[in-house]
């Protein structure tokens, strides 16, 4: 059933390696600031995308929403390091996302652009919820086991947003196909990345 919700509700080709999970567990500390630093960027790129297509009204309209949201999961991750005693840090290098942006294509036209970020994004937002999934079911902190619940549950709505969005812009085919090749160079770039316990991808 959880195999089945990876890959029918968040479409991707290859789960997370077993060992992470057990290497986050002994490094909470590091896996709670890289994370805040995740949702900090999440928020960033809604931004972003908002300042570059402002024209778009819908797409104004729901990245406002999943910026707020995303910046409410900062605000929660920081209280849950302030309970911990855990002070932010600087922010970590992301060989993940790093890797993925090599999946984007350049030019095309302004919609064909706008359809790859968004794609890109939906990637993310679905590997994370995987993550957040595994942090639920293996955590041995009930408080925090609630936490990420919730997280898994905003994040696979986030993925499915941006997806349709995408759609509206480009049409179902289109996406699909490219969605589909996405997947399939994430899986491949997932297969050569070090498992590391420090980081939330």
């Amino acid at each position: 059933m959880e195999g089945d919700f990876d890959k029918t509700v968040l479409g991707l080709n290859l789960p997370t390696d077993p060992r992470w999970t057990n290497i986050a567990e002994k490094s909470l500390d590091e896996i709670l600031i890289d994370h805040a630093y995740c949702e900090q960027k999440a928020a960033s790129s809604c931004i972003s995308l908002i300042v570059s297509y402002p024209e778009k009204a819908d797409l104004v309209e729901l990245m406002t929403s999943v910026v707020a949201e995303e910046w409410s999961h900062f605000e929660r991750v920081l209280d849950e390091m302030k309970k911990r005693g855990i002070s932010l840090g600087r922010m970590r290098k992301d060989e993940y996302v790093i890797a993925i942006n090599g999946i984007v294509r350049k030019g095309g036209s302004r919609d064909q652009q706008l359809v790859e970020k968004l794609l890109l994004n939906a990637l993310i937002e679905a590997r994370s919820c995987e993550r957040f999934k595994l942090l639920w079911k293996n955590m041995e902190d009930t408080g925090l086991q609630k936490f990420y619940y919730e997280l898994m549950v905003s994040e696979a709505a986030h993925y499915a947003n941006f997806l349709d969005l995408a759609k509206k812009y480009m049409g179902e085919e289109y996406v699909m196909n490219r969605w589909r090749e996405f997947l399939v160079a994430e899986a491949d770039i997932m297969k050569n990345l070090e498992v590391r316990g420090d980081r939330m991808h």
